[in-house]
């Protein structure tokens, strides 16, 4: 008699312990204790950054209400698992060239986002005192320091045309639409994600900053679309492509390692935002400082970002779910109807 043995599905609880010996998991969870030791260190009462959301003392508050984020993050990580638990998603690191072509290109596009964060501190200056980083100075973060409508303008077509239209028409060239994972594989369910997500999220931003509904009707009815078309331009997109259609299918094909690609999107979505207004590089320690809190910061959201790719091969999911109007439409508003004097 042959004796077939079938092995049991994974359970919960065996999956999360393979999530925690994951080499990449465990970097990065050392990586994150560090950074936390350093910047209580060297932080001292406060945060020396320009800021003026941040700039209550004391600094360990602010750092430790910055890891809360880490929870919701793994909270809605572990909602889009459930979501698409039964659906079948493609395997984007396919859509990918060969691992050769694959770390080419990915180092290629790694120097030309070097090149596009120095060009933009150079245009910033010359729209105004701040340069352009991937988000406007005071988005998110409120700084307190004066913006024009002329340098907002100038920073959403700045980005737009470095981080994503060159890219997009570059790789357009060899690649399709497809690859790029800029169609989608299934409408249903990624609509499903989306409308879960964004009601989460949104009901997240509204409790914790609720100034947007504050504005009157005439002030939200123009707002919020301006607020909506720039943050698009300046952030929404180049994020979208630059990120999660180019990058996030390379490094998957370079890496092998789902928890590996993750950290990688979360972590490259946070460098792109070195520039911000609120970062202090006048010496040493505000230099090291900023590039510590900038990464407590934003890789959770970009590891976000990253996962809801990962999970609906879709690189528009994100952008509906988790960007274009939560957090920025609701949280934004507010500081562009006083940019642009909107009463």
């Amino acid at each position: 008699m042959v004796n077939l043995h079938i092995p049991a599905p994974p359970t919960r609880g065996s999956r999360l312990a393979g999530l925690l010996r994951s080499r990449a998991i465990q970097v990065a969870a050392g990586g994150w204790l560090l950074v936390n030791a350093v910047l209580i260190a060297l932080a001292g009462g406060h945060l020396p950054f320009h800021a003026s959301s941040l700039a209550e003392p004391p600094a360990t508050g602010q750092i430790l209400q910055t890891n809360a984020m880490f929870l919701e993050v793994f909270v809605l990580m572990g909602v889009v698992q459930l979501l698409t638990r039964r659906r079948s998603i493609p395997d984007i690191a396919e859509r990918a060239p060969n691992r050769e072509q694959a770390r080419r290109e990915t180092l290629i596009v790694l120097a030309y986002g070097v090149m596009a964060l120095a060009g933009g501190y150079v245009v910033g200056h010359a729209f105004g005192p701040h340069a352009f980083g991937f988000h406007l100075d005071g988005m998110i973060i409120r700084t307190g320091q004066e913006v024009t409508p002329t340098e907002s303008i100038g920073w959403a077509a700045y980005n737009l045309l470095a981080y994503a239209i060159v890219p997009y028409v570059v790789f357009r060239r060899r690649y399709t639409n497809d690859q790029l994972s800029l169609r989608s594989a299934n409408r249903r369910s990624d609509l499903k994600v989306v409308v879960v997500i964004v009601v989460i999220e949104s009901t997240v931003q509204l409790l914790l900053n609720p100034a947007v509904l504050r504005l009157d009707v005439r002030q939200l009815l123009l707002g919020a679309p301006l607020t909506f078309v720039l943050s698009f331009a300046g952030t929404v997109l180049p994020t979208m492509v630059f990120v999660y259609s180019i990058l996030t299918p390379r490094y998957l094909k370079l890496t092998g390692s789902v928890p590996a690609t993750v950290i990688l999107g979360g972590v490259t979505y946070a460098m792109l935002h070195l520039f911000d207004g609120w970062t202090n590089f006048v010496s040493p320690a505000d230099a090291a400082l900023s590039v510590l809190y900038l990464l407590l910061f934003y890789t959770g959201p970009g590891m976000f970002k990253t996962f809801i790719t990962i999970r609906t091969a879709n690189a528009w999911t994100h952008v509906w779910a988790y960007h274009a109007i939560a957090p920025h439409t609701l949280v934004d508003t507010p500081m562009f109807v006083k940019i642009f004097g909107i009463r």
